[in-house]
């Protein structure tokens, strides 16, 4: 199922412009405001992402990890089926979020503040951002800015088991965003429009949600003809 987690987060970070807006247009706003003038923004902008996205990854490939040394446990519960819930799960909640119908997600940030704090003062050591290295570095410590949709993603690397797949889920994730930031930095005035229509909202929010709703009918179908014993083997 590996396959289907990564094209869910790559969906729901394409389709999270309106709270990439929100959580990041000023930044990138201020950024873009100290690229020389004289000089092309596509590579800054392209730097600053590639370090957001590589920040991205290294926490997936954390969490992963972690998830990885629960599977340990597999022979007392059925912990793959327990994570590919909670997956499964976050999936329903962020389709919701990027919806507009419920926003949880947000209570999520608070968990990443005391991190924030520590990292916060080095990133003025990289301004102002006059040169590529110093976008790339920028983007890699603001990785790590608290964001409750970045934390939603993070319990489906966690529930991958696996520090590879983590990290794979996140750098998925990472790429959908992609767009978002480019065109915010770049033209964001000719996409806002489209971005932040209702309609777009629902139906991307619904489709996400969807594949949760797939994901938890499958692993309730699962469990109902293998039963709990059959249900704790994990193929290694």
């Amino acid at each position: 199922m590996v396959e289907f987690s990564l094209v869910a987060v790559f969906l729901v970070g394409l389709l999270s412009g309106v709270h990439c807006l929100g959580m990041c247009g000023s930044i990138v706003g201020v950024f873009t405001a100290q690229v020389p003038k004289d000089a092309a923004r596509w590579p800054f902008h392209l730097a600053y992402s590639s370090g957001r996205i590589a920040s991205y990854a290294i926490a997936g490939a954390l969490v992963g990890a972690v998830g990885q040394a629960g599977l340990l446990m597999r022979d007392a519960v059925p912990v793959q089926h327990l994570l590919f819930t909670l997956s499964s799960l976050m999936l329903v909640v962020l389709g919701l979020y990027l919806a507009g119908v419920w926003g949880a997600v947000r209570q999520l940030e608070r968990l990443g503040g005391g991190l924030w704090k520590r990292l916060q003062p080095y990133t003025t050591r990289l301004l102002p951002v006059n040169t590529v290295p110093r976008a790339l570095g920028l983007g890699a410590l603001w990785g790590w800015l608290p964001c409750g949709l970045v934390y939603s993603v993070l319990l489906t690397a966690l529930a991958s088991g696996s520090a590879l797949r983590g990290a794979l889920i996140m750098l998925a994730f990472g790429l959908g965003t992609l767009p978002n930031l480019l065109a915010i930095g770049l033209f964001w005035e000719g996409i806002k429009g489209w971005v932040q229509s209702h309609r777009v909202r629902l139906m991307a929010g619904l489709l996400v949600a969807m594949f949760g709703v797939y994901g938890l009918v499958k692993v309730g179908y699962t469990f109902y003809i293998n039963g709990w014993s059959g249900s704790c083997h994990v193929p290694a």
